[in-house]
C-alpha cells in the first residue's frame, strides 16, 4: 500500500528528504505523497522513514491503494532498475 499525508500535516519538512524514492513533495496545502513512487520503503528499510520521523503522526496507509509485500517489491525493483514491469495501480 502507499501512504498518504493526512491534512494534520504541519509542514516541518522532515519527511521529504527521508524517502528514499523521492515520492513525497510539497503541495498546495501540505506535504503530498505520489502512490506511485511510493514503496512504503521496502526495499530500503525496515519501516517507512516518513512515518519514524514525522512529529504528528499524519502519514497513513493509503485504504485505496492496497499493495502487498511482492507488489511493494515489484515496484522497488522497478524504480531502482527498471527490471520487470510497470507498477500496477
Amino acid at each position: 500500500m502507499a501512504l498518504i499525508i493526512t491534512d494534520e500535516c504541519i509542514n516541518c519538512d522532515v519527511c521529504e528528504p527521508e524517502c528514499p524514492n523521492q515520492a513525497i513533495s510539497q503541495g498546495e496545502e501540505i506535504y503530498e505523497i505520489n502512490p506511485d513512487l511510493c514503496t512504503e520503503c521496502v526495499g530500503h528499510y525496515d519501516t517507512p522513514q516518513c512515518v519514524e520521523v514525522c512529529p504528528v503522526s499524519c502519514i497513513i496507509v493509503d485504504p485505496n491503494r492496497a499493495e502487498d509485500h511482492e507488489q511493494l517489491i515489484e515496484k522497488y525493483r522497478f524504480l531502482t532498475t527498471g527490471a520487470n514491469r510497470a507498477p500496477q495501480g
